[in-house]
């Protein structure tokens, strides 16, 4: 009896393209199983308090103050991935300021008199979260948090984008 017939088939019985398809298969499946890497669990890495401030400016809303109180959580969303839940442990009016030139030709800076627009509200909210210290600064659900970048806040009843002003772990 012959290997190979003249229809390629293995001892009349299997086709030589279905064993080969086979045994690929099974060295794809080998090959993820069965490889050594750099085993890593979640239990190994450390989490570390992450405390940051955003600032968010001219928010139309009617009702400022029910808006959300420090102690409240809310969702965390960076660069359209979800980040994770954050603490909120302060909520302050940072206000509006302008240069006035000074009679001696210096410069202060005064509170801004009639900037008051009905429905708009400027916020500065300090959140804390627990993330990864990496060399590039601190993570949060997998995005680094730094200064400069524009966040969304989601809550039950809220969704507004704001900025990264302040970092500290």
């Amino acid at each position: 009896m012959k290997i190979l017939d003249a229809h390629g088939r293995l001892f009349g019985k299997l086709n030589i393209l279905d064993v080969g398809a086979v045994l690929v298969i099974l060295l794809v499946l080998l090959g993820i199983f069965f490889t050594p890497g750099n085993p890593t669990s979640l239990a190994q890495v450390s989490t570390v308090p992450v405390e940051f401030e955003v600032m968010v400016r001219g928010l139309s809303v009617r009702n400022p103050q029910a808006l959300f109180q420090a102690g409240d959580n809310t969702s965390l969303v960076i660069r359209n991935q979800p980040s994770g839940s954050v603490n909120i442990l302060k909520v302050e009016d940072p206000g509006r300021s302008v240069f006035v030139p000074q009679p001696d030709g210096s410069v202060a800076l005064k509170p801004a008199p009639g900037l008051e627009a009905p429905f708009t509200a400027d916020f500065l909210l300090t959140l804390s979260g627990q993330g990864q210290m990496t060399g590039d600064g601190p993570v949060l659900g997998g995005s680094k948090v730094k200064i400069g970048l524009p966040v969304r806040l989601e809550g039950k009843t809220y969704d507004f984008n704001g900025t990264i002003i302040d970092v500290r772990a």
